[in-house]
Formats: structure tokens, sequence, C-alpha cells
């Protein structure tokens, strides 16, 4: 998959160079390039922001320089994605969508927002990670890559997503690692037992207790 990230503020994206990201980037399966918006600005001082018409708080980021921002990329058949408190919820169900796309394209905006024109002219999916505003897209953007990219083969092991937490509607169960007691606390003894078929059943009820306690709200939409 490719990836094209316009943004003004380029440095903000070196956690996609760490851990499984880096590693997908590395063998290829993900490809991520960073452009600069500020570089298409026909502003002497590269300016990227103007007033808002009909006044208001804030400034708004400017249509053209990322509108020519996007014009430099060969993106004929990109899908285009911007993070937005007004967008879909992201979701796996989304993520996994959007994982099977071949060229992808997010536009970070800052500052009050983006100039309306970029929606009409680019048409630009809008995505949400949550009911609350940030001071900018590229934290969202991180967000919705790291999430799509766990959906792409190769990136995670298939066995990895079947029981993670919201894969079957339910939060993912209790797990340990050695030592066996820590604390004072000890890793319960059906883990221990080597029946499989036990281990499955506690681990399904400890998916439904814990879904029960922190998110009820997961099993009314069921």
């Amino acid at each position: 998959m490719k990836i094209d990230i316009l943004t003004l503020f380029p440095e903000s994206f070196a956690p996609l160079n760490e851990s499984i990201i880096k590693r997908a980037r590395e063998s290829g399966k993900i490809e991520i390039n960073l452009i600069n918006i500020r570089d298409f600005s026909l502003d002497k001082h590269k300016k990227c922001d103007d007033y808002p018409f009909g006044g208001g708080a804030g400034m708004l980021m400017s249509a053209q320089p990322i509108f020519d921002a996007f014009k430099s990329l060969n993106a004929t058949n990109a899908h285009v994605i911007m993070a937005s408190p007004t967008g879909q919820t992201l979701s796996p169900q989304l993520a996994k969508t959007l994982a099977q796309k071949d060229h992808l394209v997010f536009i970070c905006g800052h500052y009050e927002g983006i100039d309306a024109r970029i929606n009409d002219l680019l048409k630009p999916q809008e995505i949400s990670i949550g009911d609350y505003v940030l001071t900018g897209g590229e934290l969202p953007t991180m967000v919705i890559i790291d999430c799509l990219a766990r959906f792409i083969d190769g990136v995670i092991a298939a066995e990895s997503l079947d029981e993670e937490s919201f894969s079957s509607g339910t939060l993912e169960y209790p797990q340990y690692t050695r030592p066996q007691t820590f604390e004072g606390l000890s890793v319960p003894e059906v883990l221990l037992s080597g029946n499989h078929q036990e281990i499955a059943k506690w681990r399904k009820e400890q998916s439904l207790k814990r879904t029960k306690t922190l998110r009820p709200d997961l099993l009314k939409e069921k």
C-alpha cells in the first residue's frame, strides 16, 4: 500500500518510523511519503493560512497550497482521507476496508480547519477518531494509519487479530506471562492446565465479563 500524507508538520510523523510500522515499511508492505504543504505556498513567506471570511476565531488553512500539493502526486486513483470530528467514527470494520486500498492520501488540517473548497474539490472521506477536537490532523492521521496497517496482509499475524478487543464485538480477555506469581498475584490455574477446551471457555467468559463491566454499550449494539 502507498500512503501519501499532506501536512504542515512532517516531523510530527516520527512515530511511523518505529516498531511494527517501521518493519512493515522496511519489508515493502507499506510505503509512506510525507509532503510538506508549505513547499507549495505561493506566498514569499510560505504562509499557508489566513483569516476566515465572515470573521471568527483563529486562522484557516488556505486551499491553494493543499490543492497544489495534491496535484503534485500521481493520485488519479487514490482514496483521499481527512481526519475530522465531523467524520465517520473509526472502527475495525472501516480500518479493514481502508486496508484494501492500493493508494491513500491523507490531508492533515491544522489551526481552525481547512478552507471548505478542498472538500468540494478533492471530496475526501472524513474520519473521526472520537468525539473531541485536537490541535491538528497529524495525530489522528497516525492513529488511522496505525489501525488500518494492522489489517494489511503480513503486517500482523492473522491469529493475533482474531481474538483482540472489538474483533468479535467484545473486549479481549486478560492475559498473563512469566513469572507465574508476582507481588502475591498468581496466574489463573486454568491457563496452566494444558486443557485447551477449558482455556477457550475461560477466555470467552472473561471476555464477556470484562465487556459487561467496562463497555456494556458494546453488548447493547449486538
